[in-house]
């Protein structure tokens, strides 16, 4: 039997398998809910996450799958709002006790009488954000361009216009990626290695731009530990 993680795009995919690799867990984060990441423009639907687990129901049945893990952003959202949300999902799919708290199982049951546990997580830094929010605050290297980006941001605000945080973020991260942690010789393929859209090849080649060790990452740690 294994544990699968279901995830909200292919950038979390390749974030969520080097935290499993770190942690040593058996876990198989299974294809995002998205491949494209901007794909979700007004957030993760209740559609898409209830298709994600109707997927499921068939290894479930087959035994394949002891615990299921849901990592989704918070956004915006208070955790009670997306505690709420999953819990719709999930009770149109399964025979499930409420959701109540992140990091913790519930007992799910298929039509067909079989059990598996499930749990979910929301990605965050201080109760707001997404994956980008949470990358910017773990950044290992020094950050001179991105960090250029706040002065640039008030100029933008003195022109009595506005950027929000969530697109802060992903300029922030993209920034950081493309000028203050790609080497010269990255420089020829950027668009490959040194941005969001080459991912992969970052979290597969350049894992030491991120502090592992970082405090922000201790409740995403807790959740996939459960898996362990």
């Amino acid at each position: 039997m294994s544990n699968i993680v279901i995830v909200e795009s292919k950038n979390d995919k390749f974030f969520m398998q080097a935290m499993v690799e770190k942690l040593n867990c058996d876990i198989q984060v299974e294809k995002p809910i998205y491949i494209d990441n901007y794909e979700p423009l007004e957030g993760l639907s209740e559609t898409e996450l209830i298709k994600a687990l109707k997927n499921l129901i068939r290894k479930i049945d087959r035994k394949d799958i002891e615990k299921i893990g849901i990592i989704i952003d918070i956004d915006n959202y208070s955790e009670q709002e997306r505690l709420k949300f999953v819990d719709r999902c999930i009770k149109q799919v399964f025979q499930a006790e409420s959701l109540s708290s992140t990091k913790q199982f519930i007992d799910i049951c298929t039509d067909h009488g079989t059990n598996a546990k499930l749990a979910c997580y929301f990605t965050n830094v201080g109760g707001k954000g997404e994956l980008e929010t949470l990358l910017k605050e773990i950044k290992a290297r020094d950050s001179p361009y991105a960090d250029c980006l706040d002065s640039w941001k008030t100029c933008i605000e003195s022109q009595v216009k506005e950027i929000n945080q969530k697109d802060f973020d992903k300029f922030w991260v993209s920034i950081y990626l493309r000028y203050d942690t790609c080497s010269n010789q990255e420089q020829k393929q950027a668009g490959r290695k040194c941005s969001m859209s080459g991912f992969d090849y970052v979290m597969e080649h350049k894992k030491d731009i991120w502090d592992w060790d970082n405090p922000a990452l201790n409740d995403l740690k807790d959740f996939l530990k459960l898996f362990c």
